[in-house]
């Protein structure tokens, strides 16, 4: 059995690059690659939760390390993604899940924080697919995953630039999914559901908000950050050579109730 569901879903020998691996949805979505078997390189902005998450990885037996940089920062991101190349090579995984979310109305926003909004939510994974996508693509086998969002299909809560730039992201997810999965290089996009992560502290600072989307949903909860884990790791694996230009969501049903 074991032997079997390793040909499925083990990752040994793979490498994974994942944004916004120090906390939320990245976080979560390093530890399951690693613990899979990958090598994982995580990046951020802020190094102390950077270097924390690399110990945390580390005690968990995952092979680790991180690389700070603002991506909405082209010539950061650049440099970051040669940074992280020099860790254990080329990656084989390709994980956006670093993310800003400015909630003013958008009556009230600004052409920064739509600027700000743009840069890091789709600027960014498109730049990084732009990098190594090809390579993949020229080795014959990558996986690309793109955190996306319900907002990439739906406008509530103020969804301003940081809905149009997941629905963007979608778009992108299919466009690399046309340009590649050819060459065995698979895009597809997670859209969590609502999930406590640092994007969603003001939502969840209000219980009955709380309450009224976890109502909301099929399974009577609202996500919690284990329930990306064995969908990360399918999306990554052998498993999903089938599966591309998809928008998987994994809410509970809280985009179908």
């Amino acid at each position: 059995m074991s032997t079997y569901l390793e040909s499925l879903f083990s990752l040994a020998g793979r490498v994974a690059l994942v944004t916004g691996g120090s906390s939320g949805i990245g976080r979560a979505i390093a530890e399951a690659l690693g613990r899979a078997g990958a090598r994982v390189v995580v990046v951020a902005r802020r190094e102390a939760p950077l270097a924390a998450a690399v110990a945390e990885l580390a005690a968990a037996g995952v092979e680790a390390a991180a690389v700070p940089a603002d991506l909405g920062d082209r010539g950061a991101l650049r440099e970051a993604a040669e940074a992280a190349v020099k860790w254990y090579g080329e990656p084989n995984i390709l994980v956006n899940s670093a993310a800003i979310n400015r909630r003013p109305h958008l009556s009230e926003l600004t052409e920064d924080d739509w600027d700000a909004t743009i840069s890091a939510n789709l600027d960014a994974p498109f730049l990084l697919g732009q990098r190594f996508g090809p390579a993949m693509a020229a080795r014959g086998w990558g996986r690309i995953i793109n955190i996306a969002s319900q907002q990439s299909v739906r406008a509530y809560g103020n969804s301003g630039a940081y809905g149009a730039a997941k629905a963007g992201l979608a778009g992108l997810t299919r466009s690399q999914a046309e340009a590649w999965s050819k060459h065995g290089v698979t895009s597809n996009a997670i859209a969590p559901g609502i999930v406590r992560t640092p994007l969603t502290a003001e939502l969840f600072a209000d219980p009955a908000r709380v309450a009224t989307a976890a109502a909301r949903t099929m399974v009577g909860r609202n996500g919690e950050l284990g329930d990306f884990a064995g969908t990360a790791v399918f999306l990554a694996s052998g498993s999903s050579a089938y599966v591309t230009g998809q928008v998987l969501f994994v809410d509970g049903g809280f985009s179908v109730a």
